[in-house]
């Protein structure tokens, strides 16, 4: 199952939800879709209306994406998806993911799979900051190890797993660096997948406070001697 947390995403939801759903058409396993929709005064809860059984409106106030996922997980267990057989899969409103995205995903023989992310769509961003930016993102990715990057964008667990180190913490940021950090003190087997992307807007004004947007504004930002 799939959790998608939203605030006032009524334009980008749909195309979200459309990747999705073409990426559990590939899977050989039931796909339910859980968007949490916190603190939304856009109207994006009419969006429901569009979509079957499978997809799935939880609304919530707390302005906070680590309390938004955990919401949906949390939906998801009381509807009985919270097995041993269960796979958990996670990313943004603002995303869009690959086909074969659910698949790598289960068939990655892991306990957590990390992603990577893409920007398709630079319009109105400076060639040299956009060079900047894909240095500084490829510094993380290696060759013998896979890369060191943490996208709630992009991101699958199974369900035993998540519950067994307590879930998503109800963080307004870095909620995903939190639970990834768990993951690994447990010991537990994590898989950080270079083709396992999606593709993220390149937004600079984000609603987690440190989140990617901060993040990207941040490197764009830099003058070019810190990422040559």
């Amino acid at each position: 199952m799939i959790v998608v947390p939203a605030h006032n995403e009524k334009s980008a939801l749909p195309e979200c939800l459309t990747a999705i759903s073409a990426a559990a058409a590939r899977a050989d396993v039931p796909v339910t879709v859980v968007v949490v929709l916190d603190s939304c005064d856009d109207g994006s809860s009419a969006l429901a209306d569009r979509w079957g059984p499978t997809v799935q409106f939880v609304e919530i106030d707390a302005h906070s994406v680590g309390e938004a996922r955990a919401a949906g997980f949390s939906y998801a267990r009381t509807q009985g998806l919270a097995g041993p057989h269960t796979w958990y899969a996670t990313t943004d409103a603002d995303s869009r993911v690959d086909p074969n995205w659910l698949v790598r995903q289960l068939t990655a023989a892991a306990d957590m799979v990390l992603g990577v992310v893409r920007i398709a769509n630079w319009r109105q961003i400076p060639a040299a900051a956009v060079r900047r930016y894909r240095r500084a993102y490829r510094a993380k990715i290696h060759s013998d190890r896979g890369h060191d990057h943490i996208h709630g964008a992009n991101m699958g667990f199974a369900a035993d797993a998540y519950w067994d180190v307590g879930g998503f913490e109800a963080l307004t940021s870095d909620e995903d660096v939190d639970l990834v950090r768990r993951f690994e003190v447990a010991g537990y087997r994590i898989r950080r997948d270079t083709r396992l992307s999606v593709v993220t807007s390149a937004r600079q004004i984000g609603r987690a406070p440190t989140g990617f947007a901060a993040h990207l504004r941040g490197v764009l930002a830099r003058p070019e001697r810190e990422t040559a």
